[in-house]
């Protein structure tokens, strides 16, 4: 695993630090989205919030996490399929929040509906969150 996060790192042309190495690695490993909170607490003492912070934008930007917005106006990441890359997500797919357990899982199979807006309208992103419980919980 450590080879396969040194080599998507270098990939987005990223220096290879100790944080980062780290961030990606929990994101490989998670089965669904991560908060900051999440990422704090599952680093430990180990790096600061704005560590974290900068380490999660510039994730965003080089097209390596995308964001999904929550019902309460926080944000939550997500590692990107491969054809994501700098300023060009295309994680168009649906994403699922449970509301017993709270995981946020990314539907990769459902894809988002197109919108056809009014002229002169022009979409940059397209968010579709569902909420309900999940079959983890649902058993």
């Amino acid at each position: 695993m450590e080879k396969n996060i040194v080599d998507i790192l270098k990939k987005n042309q990223l220096s290879i630090t100790d944080s980062r190495k780290k961030i990606l690695s929990l994101f490989v490993q998670s089965n669904g989205a991560l908060a900051h909170a999440d990422i704090e607490h599952q680093s430990g003492t180990e790096f600061d919030r704005v560590t974290i912070y900068r380490t999660l934008q510039t994730f965003v930007d080089k097209g390596i996490i995308h964001t999904i917005p929550t019902t309460d106006n926080s944000v939550r990441y997500a590692l990107c399929k491969d054809d994501c890359s700098a300023g060009h997500h295309h994680d168009d797919h649906v994403h699922f929040m449970c509301d017993n357990c709270g995981t946020t899982y990314c539907l990769d199979h459902i894809t988002v509906p197109a919108v056809k807006l009014p002229k002169g309208f022009k979409v940059t992103q397209t968010d579709v969150v569902v909420s309900g419980v999940c079959n983890n919980c649902n058993n």
